[in-house]
């Protein structure tokens, strides 16, 4: 199964945040939201960094409050993995667990089509799974 799968079902949407946004309003949008990272991109569809919740967590460890006033490019993650939508879920995932990182844009020719955290891929592997049971069950007792 591959990345394309998994946006055609959740979607292409991506949060992206200019990188002079405060960090503040970055944290309001991430609230808002309910998602764990905002893409930072001046355009809206190039990756030029990610800002996740852990980069928060650094931010107030080393800055304290007045990181809040400081832009986003400040604190954000500027080497960023992306992959592409013909990528495969079980490669995202152990590229995924091996960098420590729960999301990746989806990129094709250097612009962004969507994004996939590791709860995508978890439920998409859960959902593959179950299908897998129902049919050993259904043969079984065919």
């Amino acid at each position: 199964m591959t990345v394309e799968v998994i946006l055609a079902r959740k979607g292409r949407n991506v949060l992206t945040a200019h990188p002079d946004t405060s960090l503040a309003r970055v944290c309001e949008l991430l609230e808002e939201k309910g998602v764990g990272a905002v893409v930072v991109s001046s355009d809206g569809c190039t990756v030029e960094g990610i800002f996740s919740e852990r980069d928060f967590v650094r931010a107030l460890a080393r800055h304290g409050a007045a990181a809040l006033d400081a832009p986003v490019a400040e604190f954000m993650t500027s080497k960023v993995v992306t992959c592409a939508p013909d990528d495969t879920v079980p490669a995202l995932m152990e590229k995924m667990t091996d960098g420590k990182f729960r999301h990746v844009p989806v990129v094709v020719d250097g612009r962004m089509v969507g994004i996939v955290s590791i709860g995508d891929l978890v439920k998409h592997r859960i959902a593959e799974a179950e299908a897998e049971a129902s049919a050993m069950r259904e043969y079984i007792t065919a």
